[in-house]
């Protein structure tokens, strides 16, 4: 795989890690009570810059307010900060919080995850499965397997026999985070490209067949799912193959990073697909910039895990995982205004009226 995701200055790191939101919502009545009768839940995200995390704090902060839950917002300082996330678990066991809900980064903060709930926190991950699935007590999450899919089977489709030269723009080649995987292996699977180990990106052959014809993976680059990532990422796997004719992208920043790029390259792709579903993606696919995204829904999630650590302390209610399934699925929807036979989808003024961000 070609590596382009580099860390950001120490300066830089030190500014983001700093940042910390504490959010108590009360009612009247709720402020004429003793701070201990309040319920405290720590937030922790990977970062607080993503629109997709910006939205996910909108939420719960929403659902905080509803309820009169003590919401305490943290975040590492990207997509690769474990280091972050441990810290942000470690004051949440400090505080005796009675719960958290954690976006997790990587498997780096298992062992964190299970220090909290040993101390007796409900430890709930949003977005990102963990691996091992048990390392929390429950995921509200987009099935991002099934995300995946629905945007290799439309790729497939649209394609209608023509030959796949692709690039594959994710967010690490150095670590395992299932949200990667899923989301990579998942759309070579709806294109009918066999998979070889679906936990493990780039393992597949680099040439073969898909389900309408022939095709040629050019190459694995990680971006750190963000805009310059993606722009670069896909800049690096052009100047490899300046046939590329399909990208497949980890999220929508990512994709309209690989948009510019195309643009200033001259190059007319057949494919650009993304997941994520925020407002400015659902626009870029109105623009004509990405042909196709996977929509989920961040806010619900984060509704769901407050309301659900909230239900745990009062009334000792737990949730359960969604039939099938080692997580609560939160749902998706395939996004785009040119529809294919045989994958169900839905136009841009749905998307719209469902964004977040």
């Amino acid at each position: 795989m070609v590596k382009l995701f580099s860390r950001r200055t120490a300066a830089v790191v030190a500014v983001a890690a700093a940042s910390m939101l504490v959010l108590s919502a009360c009612s009247n009545s709720d402020s004429e009570s003793s701070s201990d009768d309040l319920i405290a839940v720590s937030l922790i995200t990977k970062d607080q810059s993503n629109p997709f995390f910006v939205a996910m704090i909108k939420g719960a902060t929403a659902k905080a307010d509803e309820l009169g839950v003590k919401l305490t917002v943290t975040s590492g300082v990207d997509e690769s900060d474990y280091a972050g996330q441990i810290s942000a678990l470690e004051n949440a066991i400090s505080a005796k919080h009675a719960g958290i809900l954690i976006v997790p980064v990587s498997t780096e903060v298992n062992s964190a995850i299970t220090k909290a709930r040993d101390a007796g926190l409900f430890v709930i991950a949003l977005d990102t499965p963990p691996d091992p699935a048990s390392i929390v007590d429950i995921t509200f999450a987009t099935d991002n397997c099934e995300a995946g899919r629905l945007i290799g089977q439309w790729s497939a489709a649209k394609l209608a026999g023509k030959k796949a030269t692709i690039a594959l723009l994710d967010i690490f080649d150095d670590r395992i985070v299932s949200v990667d995987y899923c989301r990579d292996n998942g759309f070579l699977d709806g294109m009918g490209i066999d998979v070889n180990d679906p936990k493990v990106m780039g393992d597949e052959a680099k040439t073969g067949k898909y389900s309408g014809g022939s095709y040629e993976i050019v190459g694995n680059v990680a971006t750190g799912a963000n805009e310059e990532g993606g722009r670069t990422g896909l800049e690096q796997l052009l100047a490899k193959n300046k046939n590329i004719n399909v990208v497949y992208t980890i999220n929508e920043p990512t994709a309209i990073g690989a948009c510019a790029a195309a643009a200033a390259a001259g190059v007319k792709l057949d494919v650009m697909v993304s997941v994520d579903g925020g407002g400015a993606g659902i626009n870029a696919v109105k623009s004509g910039c990405i042909n196709a995204t996977s929509q989920q829904y961040p806010l619900l999630m984060a509704d769901l895990g407050v309301q659900a650590i909230y239900d745990i302390v009062k009334n000792g209610t737990k949730p359960s995982n969604s039939a099938g399934l080692d997580f609560f699925n939160t749902g998706v929807k395939l996004i785009t205004d040119d529809p294919q036979d045989g994958v169900p989808s839905e136009d841009t003024t749905y998307g719209l009226a469902n964004a977040w961000g």
